[in-house]
C-alpha cells in the first residue's frame, strides 16, 4: 500500500513537470531583463509576455510518437488537431486510425489554459515586468501580487494532478513503442 502511494506521488510529480511551462519560463527569465530594461520598459515587454503566453498555450498540443520498427528509437513530433496529429516532418505520416488517437480533447484546453495561468503567475513575480505595467502600485495591488501567484500555483497543481495528460510534448520522454 505504501509502495503504491509512493508510485502515484512520483507519477503525479512527473506529470507536473510535463505540464508546467518550464521551457517558456526559462526563455522568459533570460529575455525579460533585456526587454524590461530593468524596470524602464520598452515596447517589447508586452510582446515578450504575449509570445511566451502563446508558446505556453500551443506547446500543450504537441505530442510525440516512435516511428516504425525500421527506425527504432526515432521520435517524431507533431501538433494535435481536431482530426488527429499533424506531424512536423511532412515526410512521415501516421495511419489515420492511429493519428485519430492524438486528437485534441477538452482536457488539452484545460491544460493549456492552466499552463498560461501558471506562466502569468511567474510574470507577476517578476518585479521589473510588473513595474512596466503598474509603475505606481497601491497597497491592495501589492497584496494581490503577493497572493495571486500562490493561489494560481496551488490551483494549477491540483488540476494537473486531478487531470493528468497522456501527451508527451517536445522535450519530454516518450513511452516505449507498443
Amino acid at each position: 500500500m505504501v509502495h503504491n502511494a509512493m508510485q502515484r506521488t512520483f507519477k503525479s510529480t512527473a506529470n507536473l513537470a510535463n505540464l508546467l511551462p518550464t521551457g517558456t519560463v526559462l526563455a522568459f527569465q533570460v529575455l525579460s531583463p533585456t526587454c524590461t530594461n530593468l524596470g524602464r520598459c520598452t515596447g517589447c515587454t508586452a510582446c515578450l509576455v504575449a509570445f511566451c503566453g502563446l508558446s505556453c498555450f500551443i506547446l500543450n498540443f504537441t505530442d510525440g510518437f516512435h516511428r516504425s520498427a525500421g527506425a527504432e528509437g526515432k521520435v517524431q513530433y507533431g501538433l494535435a488537431t481536431f482530426g488527429g496529429l499533424w506531424v512536423f516532418d511532412g515526410a512521415v505520416s501516421l495511419p489515420p486510425e492511429i493519428a485519430k488517437e492524438y486528437r485534441i480533447k477538452f482536457r488539452d484546453f484545460v491544460h493549456a489554459f492552466m499552463s498560461v495561468l501558471v506562466f502569468m503567475a511567474v510574470v507577476l513575480c517578476e518585479k521589473n515586468v510588473v513595474s512596466c505595467f503598474y509603475p505606481v502600485r497601491s497597497e491592495n495591488l501589492e497584496q494581490l501580487l503577493t497572493t495571486l501567484p500562490v493561489a494560481i500555483g496551488l490551483l494549477g497543481s491540483a488540476l494537473f494532478v486531478v487531470l493528468p495528460t497522456k501527451r508527451h510534448g517536445i522535450g519530454f520522454p516518450q513511452s516505449p513503442p507498443p
